[in-house]
Protein backbone atom coordinates (compact mmCIF):
# COMPACT_ATOMS: atom_id res chain seq x y z
CA UNK A 1 0.00 0.00 0.00
CA UNK A 2 1.47 3.20 -0.55
CA UNK A 3 1.44 6.29 1.81
CA UNK A 4 -1.23 7.94 -0.25
CA UNK A 5 -3.44 4.94 -0.09
CA UNK A 6 -3.00 5.21 4.10
CA UNK A 7 -5.39 7.40 5.94
CA UNK A 8 -3.44 10.34 7.85
CA UNK A 9 -4.52 12.13 11.29
CA UNK A 10 -3.24 15.46 12.40
CA UNK A 11 -3.54 16.61 16.00
CA UNK A 12 -2.46 20.55 16.47
CA UNK A 13 -3.45 22.53 14.29
CA UNK A 14 -1.97 25.98 14.61
CA UNK A 15 0.47 27.74 12.12
CA UNK A 16 2.55 25.13 10.86
CA UNK A 17 0.35 21.28 11.31
CA UNK A 18 -2.84 23.20 9.84
CA UNK A 19 -0.45 23.92 6.38
CA UNK A 20 1.23 21.11 6.33
CA UNK A 21 -2.25 19.13 6.72
CA UNK A 22 -3.69 21.79 3.82
CA UNK A 23 -0.41 20.40 1.25
CA UNK A 24 -0.96 17.19 2.16
CA UNK A 25 -4.36 17.19 0.77
CA UNK A 26 -3.38 19.30 -2.01
CA UNK A 27 -0.49 16.25 -2.74
CA UNK A 28 -3.48 13.60 -2.94
CA UNK A 29 -3.17 12.10 0.90
CA UNK A 30 -6.17 11.28 2.67
CA UNK A 31 -6.68 13.61 5.58
CA UNK A 32 -8.85 11.66 7.37
CA UNK A 33 -9.45 13.22 10.89
CA UNK A 34 -7.60 16.32 12.44
CA UNK A 35 -7.79 17.51 16.34
CA UNK A 36 -7.16 20.47 18.31
CA UNK A 37 -7.63 21.26 22.00
CA UNK A 38 -9.14 24.73 20.11
CA UNK A 39 -12.54 22.35 18.67
CA UNK A 40 -13.53 25.22 16.33
CA UNK A 41 -10.27 25.25 14.53
CA UNK A 42 -10.32 21.53 14.13
CA UNK A 43 -14.40 21.99 12.79
CA UNK A 44 -13.13 24.88 10.32
CA UNK A 45 -9.96 22.41 9.08
CA UNK A 46 -11.88 19.81 8.63
CA UNK A 47 -14.67 21.03 6.67
CA UNK A 48 -12.23 22.75 4.41
CA UNK A 49 -10.34 19.44 3.65
CA UNK A 50 -13.69 17.55 3.64
CA UNK A 51 -11.95 15.76 7.16
CA UNK A 52 -13.64 14.82 10.42
CA UNK A 53 -12.80 16.57 13.16
CA UNK A 54 -12.01 14.16 15.79
CA UNK A 55 -14.02 14.69 19.28
CA UNK A 56 -11.32 12.66 21.11
CA UNK A 57 -7.54 12.02 20.42
CA UNK A 58 -8.55 7.98 20.58
CA UNK A 59 -10.60 8.86 17.95
CA UNK A 60 -7.93 10.19 16.27
CA UNK A 61 -5.98 6.96 16.23
CA UNK A 62 -9.00 4.54 15.60
CA UNK A 63 -9.43 6.23 12.30
CA UNK A 64 -5.86 6.99 10.83
CA UNK A 65 -2.95 4.64 9.83
CA UNK A 66 -0.08 7.34 10.39
CA UNK A 67 -0.51 10.37 12.98
CA UNK A 68 1.19 13.35 12.78
CA UNK A 69 1.62 15.41 16.01
CA UNK A 70 2.47 19.48 16.16
CA UNK A 71 2.22 20.39 19.77
CA UNK A 72 3.88 23.05 21.88
CA UNK A 73 6.32 21.64 23.95
CA UNK A 74 7.25 18.29 26.30
CA UNK A 75 4.00 19.08 28.70
CA UNK A 76 1.68 18.60 25.48
CA UNK A 77 3.23 15.80 24.11
CA UNK A 78 2.62 14.36 27.13
CA UNK A 79 -0.95 15.13 27.46
CA UNK A 80 -1.68 13.26 24.13
CA UNK A 81 0.22 9.88 24.55
CA UNK A 82 0.21 9.12 28.85
CA UNK A 83 -2.70 10.74 29.53
CA UNK A 84 -5.13 8.20 31.13
CA UNK A 85 -8.81 9.44 30.24
CA UNK A 86 -8.35 9.72 27.01
CA UNK A 87 -4.39 9.61 24.39
CA UNK A 88 -3.24 8.51 21.31
CA UNK A 89 -1.54 5.32 22.31
CA UNK A 90 -4.74 3.50 22.65
CA UNK A 91 -5.26 1.31 20.49
CA UNK A 92 -2.43 1.68 18.33
CA UNK A 93 -0.92 -1.26 17.31
CA UNK A 94 0.21 -0.71 13.64
CA UNK A 95 0.36 2.73 13.62
CA UNK A 96 3.02 5.66 13.32
CA UNK A 97 2.85 8.49 15.04
CA UNK A 98 5.37 11.37 13.10
CA UNK A 99 6.11 13.74 16.15
CA UNK A 100 7.22 17.21 14.77
CA UNK A 101 7.21 19.56 17.39
CA UNK A 102 10.53 20.54 18.39
CA UNK A 103 11.07 18.56 21.93
CA UNK A 104 13.42 17.52 24.21
CA UNK A 105 15.72 14.53 22.93
CA UNK A 106 14.60 11.99 25.82
CA UNK A 107 11.05 12.29 25.05
CA UNK A 108 11.46 10.99 21.94
CA UNK A 109 13.12 8.08 23.07
CA UNK A 110 10.26 7.41 25.61
CA UNK A 111 7.91 7.84 22.93
CA UNK A 112 9.86 5.31 20.41
CA UNK A 113 9.64 2.66 23.52
CA UNK A 114 6.11 3.00 24.81
CA UNK A 115 5.44 2.48 21.32
CA UNK A 116 7.15 -0.51 21.09
CA UNK A 117 5.87 -1.92 24.06
CA UNK A 118 2.49 -2.05 22.19
CA UNK A 119 3.19 -2.50 18.33
CA UNK A 120 3.15 0.97 17.35
CA UNK A 121 6.18 2.57 15.66
CA UNK A 122 7.28 6.46 16.13
CA UNK A 123 9.29 8.63 14.52
CA UNK A 124 10.50 12.36 15.32
CA UNK A 125 10.38 14.74 12.85
CA UNK A 126 11.99 17.64 13.22
CA UNK A 127 11.49 21.19 11.30
CA UNK A 128 13.62 24.01 10.57
CA UNK A 129 11.24 25.96 8.81
CA UNK A 130 8.52 28.41 8.96
CA UNK A 131 4.53 28.78 8.14
CA UNK A 132 5.05 29.53 4.50
CA UNK A 133 7.19 26.27 3.81
CA UNK A 134 4.56 24.08 5.36
CA UNK A 135 2.01 25.15 3.50
CA UNK A 136 4.39 24.84 0.28
CA UNK A 137 5.62 21.60 1.17
CA UNK A 138 9.30 22.90 1.44
CA UNK A 139 9.86 22.30 5.07
CA UNK A 140 13.97 21.41 5.62
CA UNK A 141 13.35 18.12 7.89
CA UNK A 142 15.10 16.18 10.54
CA UNK A 143 14.44 13.03 11.12
CA UNK A 144 14.86 11.09 14.02
CA UNK A 145 14.07 6.75 14.57
CA UNK A 146 14.59 3.55 12.76
CA UNK A 147 15.70 4.14 9.62
CA UNK A 148 13.14 0.99 8.11
CA UNK A 149 10.25 2.89 9.29
CA UNK A 150 11.71 6.36 8.04
CA UNK A 151 12.56 4.38 4.11
CA UNK A 152 8.46 3.05 4.48
CA UNK A 153 7.18 6.81 5.00
CA UNK A 154 9.76 8.43 2.78
CA UNK A 155 7.36 9.87 -0.01
CA UNK A 156 5.35 11.34 2.59
CA UNK A 157 8.26 13.11 4.24
CA UNK A 158 9.49 14.50 0.83
CA UNK A 159 5.91 15.83 -0.30
CA UNK A 160 6.25 17.80 3.16
CA UNK A 161 9.81 18.77 2.63
CA UNK A 162 12.80 20.12 0.12
CA UNK A 163 15.27 19.09 2.33
CA UNK A 164 14.53 15.73 4.11
CA UNK A 165 17.80 14.17 5.95
CA UNK A 166 17.95 11.62 8.14
CA UNK A 167 19.66 12.37 11.14
CA UNK A 168 20.06 9.00 13.37
CA UNK A 169 18.36 7.06 16.18
CA UNK A 170 15.83 8.68 17.96
CA UNK A 171 16.60 11.47 19.81
CA UNK A 172 18.98 12.32 17.86
CA UNK A 173 17.27 14.95 15.46
CA UNK A 174 15.94 16.31 18.22
CA UNK A 175 19.35 17.21 19.59
CA UNK A 176 20.22 18.87 16.29
CA UNK A 177 16.94 20.98 16.63
CA UNK A 178 18.07 22.19 19.39
CA UNK A 179 21.07 22.91 18.17
CA UNK A 180 19.79 24.71 14.77
CA UNK A 181 17.52 26.81 17.28
CA UNK A 182 20.04 27.66 19.40
CA UNK A 183 22.13 29.64 17.39
CA UNK A 184 19.55 30.74 15.51
CA UNK A 185 18.15 32.75 18.26
CA UNK A 186 21.88 33.62 19.63
CA UNK A 187 21.72 35.37 16.21
CA UNK A 188 18.61 37.34 16.33
CA UNK A 189 19.53 38.78 19.75
CA UNK A 190 22.89 39.95 18.32
CA UNK A 191 21.24 41.19 15.47
CA UNK A 192 18.99 43.70 17.36
CA UNK A 193 21.87 44.54 19.75
CA UNK A 194 24.10 45.58 16.87
CA UNK A 195 20.99 47.23 14.84
CA UNK A 196 20.36 49.21 18.35
CA UNK A 197 23.50 50.22 18.65
CA UNK A 198 23.53 51.29 15.22
CA UNK A 199 20.14 53.40 15.79
CA UNK A 200 21.23 54.92 18.52
CA UNK A 201 24.28 56.27 17.46
CA UNK A 202 22.45 57.60 14.31
CA UNK A 203 23.21 55.45 11.75
CA UNK A 204 21.24 54.57 8.42
CA UNK A 205 20.20 50.95 9.16
CA UNK A 206 19.49 50.06 5.61
CA UNK A 207 23.68 51.33 4.94
CA UNK A 208 24.06 48.42 8.40
CA UNK A 209 22.29 45.81 6.66
CA UNK A 210 24.20 46.06 3.25
CA UNK A 211 27.39 46.64 5.41
CA UNK A 212 26.20 43.91 7.73
CA UNK A 213 25.18 41.30 4.23
CA UNK A 214 28.59 42.17 2.70
CA UNK A 215 31.13 40.92 5.99
CA UNK A 216 31.06 39.04 8.79
CA UNK A 217 28.39 39.97 10.70
CA UNK A 218 26.15 38.62 7.92
CA UNK A 219 23.67 35.36 8.74
CA UNK A 220 20.38 33.75 7.58
CA UNK A 221 18.59 36.10 10.36
CA UNK A 222 19.80 39.30 8.93
CA UNK A 223 17.93 38.53 5.60
CA UNK A 224 14.61 37.26 7.66
CA UNK A 225 14.54 39.65 10.44
CA UNK A 226 16.45 42.94 9.79
CA UNK A 227 13.42 44.73 7.97
CA UNK A 228 10.80 43.49 10.78
CA UNK A 229 13.63 44.67 13.67
CA UNK A 230 13.37 48.32 11.75
CA UNK A 231 10.10 48.66 10.96
CA UNK A 232 8.73 47.11 14.32
CA UNK A 233 6.45 44.60 12.42
CA UNK A 234 6.76 41.39 14.39
CA UNK A 235 4.32 38.99 13.03
CA UNK A 236 4.04 35.97 14.16
CA UNK A 237 6.33 33.23 12.39
CA UNK A 238 8.52 32.11 15.19
CA UNK A 239 6.91 32.97 18.55
CA UNK A 240 9.31 34.89 21.23
CA UNK A 241 8.34 31.96 23.49
CA UNK A 242 8.86 29.24 21.62
CA UNK A 243 12.47 30.51 21.36
CA UNK A 244 12.57 30.84 24.82
CA UNK A 245 11.55 26.97 25.10
CA UNK A 246 14.04 26.20 22.50
CA UNK A 247 16.82 27.93 23.64
CA UNK A 248 15.82 26.29 27.28
CA UNK A 249 16.31 22.62 25.78
CA UNK A 250 19.31 23.42 24.17
CA UNK A 251 20.99 24.57 27.14
CA UNK A 252 19.41 20.87 28.77
CA UNK A 253 21.17 18.99 26.20
CA UNK A 254 24.15 20.98 26.91
CA UNK A 255 24.61 20.47 30.51
CA UNK A 256 23.97 16.87 29.88
CA UNK A 257 27.02 16.89 27.42
CA UNK A 258 29.56 18.81 30.00
CA UNK A 259 29.36 22.12 28.14
CA UNK A 260 29.17 25.61 29.22
CA UNK A 261 26.82 27.86 27.00
CA UNK A 262 26.98 31.63 28.04
CA UNK A 263 25.69 32.83 24.99
CA UNK A 264 22.82 30.55 25.10
CA UNK A 265 22.03 31.35 28.79
CA UNK A 266 22.10 35.45 27.61
CA UNK A 267 20.05 34.45 25.27
CA UNK A 268 17.32 32.87 26.95
CA UNK A 269 17.01 35.58 29.39
CA UNK A 270 16.56 37.98 26.59
CA UNK A 271 13.40 35.82 25.76
CA UNK A 272 12.37 35.26 29.11
CA UNK A 273 12.40 38.86 29.57
CA UNK A 274 9.75 38.99 26.72
CA UNK A 275 7.83 36.46 27.65
CA UNK A 276 7.82 38.31 31.12
CA UNK A 277 6.55 41.17 29.49
CA UNK A 278 3.92 40.07 27.86
CA UNK A 279 5.73 39.76 24.41
CA UNK A 280 5.97 36.02 24.49
CA UNK A 281 3.75 35.41 21.09
CA UNK A 282 5.44 38.44 19.16
CA UNK A 283 7.81 36.93 16.36
CA UNK A 284 11.57 36.50 17.80
CA UNK A 285 12.36 39.81 16.12
CA UNK A 286 10.93 41.22 19.01
CA UNK A 287 13.57 40.89 20.79
CA UNK A 288 14.72 44.39 19.08
CA UNK A 289 11.92 46.24 21.22
CA UNK A 290 14.40 45.36 24.12
CA UNK A 291 17.41 46.28 22.40
CA UNK A 292 17.02 49.48 20.87
CA UNK A 293 16.74 53.21 23.10
CA UNK A 294 12.76 54.32 23.22
CA UNK A 295 11.13 51.14 23.00
CA UNK A 296 10.32 48.10 25.39
CA UNK A 297 7.28 47.53 27.62
CA UNK A 298 7.76 50.77 29.27
CA UNK A 299 7.39 52.70 25.85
Amino acid sequence: MSTKEKRIGFVGLGRMGANMARNLKDKGYQISTVYDINESVASSLADELGSQAASSLTEVTAHSDIILTVVTNDAAMESIFFNDADNLFSNSSGKLFINCATLSPGLHVRLEGAAAEIGAQTLEGCMASSITQAREGTLYLMIGGQEDVFNSVKDLLDDLSINLRFVGEAGKAAQVKALVNMVMNINTAALAEGLGIADALGLDLNMICEIFSQTGANSRVLETDSEDMIGRDHECYFSADHAAKDSGIAISVAEAAGINVPLAKATLSQYQKMVEAGLGELDKSGVAELTFKGRGPGN
